[in-house]
């Protein structure tokens, strides 16, 4: 009978352990990260190797973007670096944040992902070191975002999109599938450039 009871009672376990993994119970939810109100109040460092904090971008719209070399979504930088041609003039930045938490699908070192950025797609707007953007171990930017917004709005995979306004706060979510010149991304980026920080 003791057998059995311990059996059961590994078996419940089992369960509960697996029922905790399907609804993400333990799938690792950052926190917001202390100090960071809106977005300029993140730092993290350049793929320089420099410090690189958001406060420099203080007034500016913003569109932070998980990227990465060997996805299928990899191609989204063209329309990244076109929008960032497009409205850099008015107040606007893309901010890449290189990433490889997504099958791996990134280079290794910063010096090889920025040598593919700027010799395959010409990037030019800033770049973060490599990063992790998804759990407890997520980059500030990330933790804070999914922190404000909720598990839902994380990113699932490279090129997830967060659009922050002139006062740093996040006004817009786009996922992976949703390019960079789609209707509803660009119409979000026109709206935050004419909205007066407040």
């Amino acid at each position: 009978m003791k057998k059995l009871a311990a059996a059961a009672v590994a078996v419940a376990g089992s369960l509960t352990v697996a029922a905790g993994w399907m609804t993400g119970a333990f799938a690792g939810t950052p926190e917001a990260p202390p100090g960071i109100a809106t977005a300029y109040d993140v730092k993290m460092t350049t793929i320089d190797g420099k410090p690189m904090p958001f406060s420099q971008y203080r007034g500016k719209v913003l569109l932070v973007v998980n990227t990465a070399s060997f996805c299928g979504f990899t191609p989204q930088y063209e329309a990244l670096e076109k929008a960032q041609t497009t409205y850099r003039d008015r107040g606007f930045t893309v901010i890449g944040v290189p990433s490889g938490d997504f099958m791996g699908q990134e280079y290794k070192t910063n010096a090889e992902i920025k040598q593919f950025c700027e010799s395959k797609f010409g990037i030019n707007f800033p770049l973060s070191e490599k990063s992790t953007v998804k759990g407890r171990d997520a980059t500030p930017f990330f933790a804070w975002a999914v922190a404000t917004l909720g598990a839902k709005e994380a990113p699932e995979w490279n090129f997830h999109k967060y659009l922050v306004d002139r006062s740093g706060h996040i006004v817009a979510s786009f996922p992976s599938k949703t390019k960079p010149d789609a209707p509803e991304v660009t119409a979000a980026i026109e709206r935050a450039i004419a909205a007066p920080a407040g």
